[in-house]
């Protein structure tokens, strides 16, 4: 390593100043003369060469924002002329470095200071380790230059062995900054300036190998965008010959979903969503299986009526008039909506809007047998509320996706039905009809009647959140009406969500009204005939719903009417028959056949079940309505030796237990009855019920098999026009049942005029049609002991107690 001289000469030198540049020693440099500073300079020094040996010597000190450098480089004038561009300059070669002293006094207007040389010699020979940097440094640069095609300059950098000259041929480098070249100026030791020339150097080939290889992935990125920009180009004039010879018109293309998205009026954070997809489309290729993905959700979104809804009808007396003028009967149901309508007309009038982001929405479910108009009811809703309608089927539905919709990741994804539904009537507060959601099954693929859960919760639904569309939908405002058979196969969370509305049957009264008012005209319409040409009278109408039908809706009546005219126009096309032609009640057996359902009241006495000991008439409820249902009791013979209780006719366990609870009151308390009981202990009693294909279950036999058995040990019989229903208890209290309604419904049908109830039971008549109570005689009653005195006809002929009875 060098050390610095501890002698040195003094100089004297004119200033010139550099703004932003520094020159560096062995570095030859244009300067312009124009400058005043400069020209002063050059000037001051060419007058002190006048009278000194040698050429005019100037002090090139770089000054940066106004402040000169500690360090300065003697500079020589090598050659004074005109510039490129024909100004005048002068060509000054570095000498060496300076350390600058304090200012004296020179000829000329230049500042003068004086200065002290820096000894910047280095060993000869080189250590091994600055040979080695050399070496470094002489490889990079030549990497440098290379690169910049400067090849004739390699040579001249090569052949450079001073290491104090090859550490400042870095001032020629364009890249390093004014700071950097300064501290090569004051960096004094040769040595530590290589160093720090070769780090620079360094550094700035790595930035270059950054920054070439960032260019060559950009221009990689342009190349293939133009590329796919040139080949889809060429697809879409492919396309568009195609069109042309197919004869297709050249229409706009719908494939700028961003442009789509943007003119939609979707919600804010249905459009964010929406954005978010297209962002990814835009960035898939077609190849991809994703966009085809994208462009069916967003298809969808599209497609959805997000800010569509139709007013409601607030003309309560119109919508009023609607229910009935389209259903007779279903009280009820006509209620709950207007009641639902004039509680929004209310709302609406004193600007009460939505409320915790909730509007008001109804979940009501129809409950009821087949028949009574659950489903046509929906239409006839909507159309009181002026609302569109739309249908959804639910019906042996297990898949829970079909209510929630399949995430998209699935080949073939959908939304559910409820999406689809909303979709397709194209408004956000439709009438949804979920039709039959009892029969909603459950399996490996979830619980359909789970998924609705949140769909029919008006505490929740207004965010209902499909997983095929991801976003919240909102459905407070939708009118949901379900409809089911049976009660009891709607789970309990789902039914706590709805409010229950009970259609238990049409009276005949009602069934004639609406035979008349709605039947009949399109039954002559499917037929072919004119209201003029066939008519039937309400005799014949009545007769149809009691004899010939015997069902709590309304289809085989219907069917019943179809079948008649259909009849009646066969035979007018035969010739057999003349036009216009009204139908009577004598009529129809000529028609149609003999009546299939003849009241036991209307049958001959010996031909009724009731003529023999041991039967009883018991109420009950089925999937289809409420239906009458007998029971027969016989005693084994005492030879057979077979005691005990024998049950037929496919009984569940709670209908076992009721028999077994039945027999135990007549075995503790016959006695009392004036029962000759004593026979059961020796003899098997078998008590029946017809109709064995048929399941049957449930407590409401008991006093109807109590009943049974009495009148086969008294031997006296039940009277033909009493009906019975009740849980009977093992000390004879008569205990309430459900299906009141229903069961004094299919009592009226059957003919019957008396009717026992449990006592507890009374307030539920309050739900049974005028009509009918005003044709039957009810009896609530307590205990069973009532139940025999008013069924139990008075003991005649002589009958035996206890004598097996055929049936």
């Amino acid at each position: 390593m060098a050390a610095e001289s501890a002698a040195f000469t003094p100089l004297t030198l004119p200033v010139l100043p550099l703004d932003d540049e520094v020159v560096l020693p062995g570095m030859v440099v244009p300067l312009d003369l124009s400058d005043a500073e400069v020209r002063a300079a050059v000037e001051a020094a060419q007058a002190a060469a006048r009278s000194e040996p040698g050429k005019p010597r100037v002090l090139l000190v770089p000054r940066i924002d106004g402040t000169h450098a500690a360090t300065g480089v003697l500079g020589t004038v090598e050659q004074v002329g005109r510039l490129a561009d024909g100004d005048p300059g002068a060509l000054i070669r570095g000498r060496g470095r300076v350390r600058i002293g304090a200012g004296t006094t020179g000829p000329g207007a230049a500042l003068w200071v004086e200065g002290t040389r820096v000894d910047e010699t280095v060993p000869d020979p080189l250590p091994g380790q600055v040979a080695e940097l050399v070496t470094e440094y002489k490889a990079l640069a030549t990497a440098w230059l290379r690169k910049r095609g400067a090849w004739q300059v390699v040579d001249r950098v090569q052949a450079i062995d001073d290491v104090s000259a090859l550490a400042d041929n870095s001032g020629y480098s364009p890249f390093l900054t004014t700071e950097q070249k300064v501290e090569l100026l004051e960096t004094t030791d040769p040595v530590a300036r290589l160093k720090l020339a070769t780090q620079q150097l360094r550094d700035h080939l790595a930035e270059q190998d950054v920054a070439e290889t960032i260019a060559k992935d950009v221009q990689e990125g342009v190349d293939k965008q133009q590329r796919e920009f040139l080949l889809r180009r060429q697809l879409e004039a492919v396309r568009k010959e195609l069109r042309e010879l197919n004869g297709e018109r050249d229409g706009e293309e719908n494939d700028d979903y961003r442009a789509r998205v943007e003119a939609a009026d979707l919600p804010e954070k249905v459009r964010e969503a929406a954005l978010k997809e297209v962002d990814k489309l835009e960035r898939s290729s077609d190849q991809s299986p994703e966009g085809s993905w994208i462009r069916t959700w967003l298809d969808t979104v599209l497609e959805m009526p997000w800010t569509e809804r139709t007013e409601d009808a607030y003309d309560i007396q119109g919508a009023q008039a609607v229910l009935d003028a389209e259903h007779a009967g279903l009280e009820d149901v006509k209620e709950r909506i207007t009641e639902y309508l004039a509680v929004r007309k209310r709302r609406g009038d004193r600007g009460l809007g939505v409320v915790g982001g909730r509007r008001g929405g109804a979940v009501l479910a129809l409950v009821g047998p087949p028949g009574v108009g659950k489903t046509s009811l929906g239409e006839s809703v909507a159309h009181a509320m002026g609302r569109k309608f739309v249908r959804v089927a639910l019906g042996g539905v297990r898949d829970e996706a079909e209510i929630r919709g399949h995430r998209r990741t699935y080949v073939g994804a959908l939304p559910g039905r409820i999406v689809r539904a909303i979709k397709e009537a194209g408004s956000m507060n439709p009438v949804v009809l979920l039709d039959e959601i009892d029969k909603v099954g459950s399996d490996f693929r979830g619980d359909p009647a789970a998924a609705l859960l949140e769909v029919l919760d008006p505490a929740q639904n207004h965010t209902f959140r499909d997983h095929y569309l991801e976003v919240e939908l909102d459905l407070s405002d939708v009118v949901f009406l379900a409809t089911a058979n049976v009660l009891e196969a709607i789970p309990e969370a789902l039914l706590d969500r709805m409010e229950l509305v009970r259609l238990d049957g049409y009276t005949e009264d009602e069934k004639v009204v609406i035979a008349r008012d709605h039947l009949l005209p399109r039954q002559l319409e499917r037929a072919g005939l004119d209201a003029d040409e066939v008519t039937v009278d309400e005799g014949a109408l009545r007769k149809l719903a009691g004899e010939y039908t015997r069902e709590a809706g309304v289809r085989t009546l219907e069917r019943s009417i179809a079948r008649l005219l259909r009849k009646v126009a066969a035979q007018h096309e035969l010739g057999e028959r003349e036009l216009p032609f009204t139908v009577t009640e004598g009529d129809l057996r000529a028609l149609i056949g003999r009546p299939h359902h003849v009241p036991e009241s209307a049958q001959d006495p010996a031909e009724r079940r009731t003529a023999v000991p041991g039967v009883a008439t018991g109420l009950a409820v089925t999937g289809a309505g409420g239906d009458v249902l007998y029971v027969e009791a016989s005693l084994a013979d005492p030879e057979t030796g077979a005691a005990g209780l024998t049950l037929t006719g496919q009984l569940g366990d709670v209908m076992k237990e009721s028999a077994q609870i039945a027999l135990s009151f007549l075995r503790s308390h016959g006695a009392e009855l004036e029962l000759p009981v004593g026979d059961l202990k020796d003899r098997g009693a078998h008590i029946h019920f017809p109709a064995g294909a048929v399941p049957k279950d449930g407590p409401s036999a008991g006093v109807t098999m109590t009943t049974a058995l009495a009148s086969l040990l008294s031997g006296r019989l039940v009277r033909t026009d009493v009906a019975m229903t009740g849980e009977v208890s093992l000390t004879g209290r008569v205990l309430p049942i459900g299906g009141v309604k229903q069961k004094l419904l299919a009592a009226h049908r059957a003919g019957i005029t008396t009717v026992i109830i449990p006592k507890r039971n009374e307030p539920d008549l309050d739900d049974v049609p005028a009509e009918v109570m005003d044709k039957l005689d009810v009896h609530a009653v307590t205990d069973v002991r009532q139940v025999l005195e008013l069924a139990l006809a008075p003991a005649t002929n002589g009958a035996r107690p206890g004598v097996p009875v055929a049936v």
